[in-house]
């Protein structure tokens, strides 16, 4: 496997890992990513963590047909306990913002000697940086993307102090949004966030003409939608 199999994605993922590379991916799904950086970078090592046992068999598979044995270990476990000390940096891909802050939290006790995290969560971003803020990693870096009609937004946090990239005044905005992409608002940027306006306004129209319309739910919805439109320039 030389990347083929490899989403861009994953790719993406794959340009954040920095020197020297010791990794965990968690949820591995095939052990694709491992293999495509091991491949490519002869020095790094990786372990390979799957929950059950149909993804563990598959992780293994892939690794040997990659004879890949020597530098990645695929172990079955939950979550961030399949773990060691060696570990310096874990990404969770693929997987819901709240289930990658549940893995993050059940597994913090595993996380002293990991100093970046990069994590992609399919939905709720916003729950993954509240996460990093309150946990001690710094977000570095985020980017957002589109691949086969889905838009992915990838974090990067590191452990320890630096400068932050929120703007306390507008945090709970900046949780959402994100702080980087918000600064690039690049095309996929726009794409998301402006079918998420759609889907506000829809769901804002049916809150109002309900009979026991919550004023403060209608109030976030409002909230929310004049973020949204002034980050669009609308």
């Amino acid at each position: 496997m030389n990347g083929k199999q490899l989403s861009q994605r994953l790719k993406e993922v794959a340009d954040f890992l920095i020197d020297p590379v010791f990794f965990a991916d968690i949820g591995s799904d095939h052990a694709y990513l491992p293999c495509y950086v091991c491949l490519n970078k002869p020095t790094a090592r990786a372990i390979a963590g799957e929950l059950n046992e149909g993804p563990f068999l598959s992780a293994r598979k892939e690794v040997e047909e990659n004879q890949l044995e020597h530098v990645i270990e695929v172990r079955k476990g939950n979550g961030l306990e399949v773990i060691d000390g060696r570990v310096n940096q874990v990404v969770i891909a693929g997987m819901g913002g709240p289930l990658i802050k549940d893995i993050l939290e059940k597994g913090n006790g595993k996380l002293k000697d990991v100093t970046r995290i990069i994590a992609q969560p399919n939905i709720d971003a916003r729950s993954v940086r509240k996460w990093f803020y309150e946990n001690g990693y710094n977000l570095t870096a985020e980017r957002i993307i589109e691949e086969n009609g889905h838009i992915y937004e990838i974090l990067v946090a590191d452990r320890g102090e630096g400068p932050s990239p929120y703007n306390e005044d507008n945090l709970e905005k900046e949780m959402w949004l994100g702080p980087y992409l918000m600064q690039e608002k690049n095309k996929a940027f726009f794409e998301k966030w402006n079918d998420e306006k759609k889907k506000k306004l829809m769901i804002l129209e049916q809150i109002k003409q309900s009979k026991n319309a919550e004023e403060a739910k209608v109030k976030k919805f409002e909230e929310q939608i004049m973020w949204l439109k002034e980050e669009l320039n609308e």
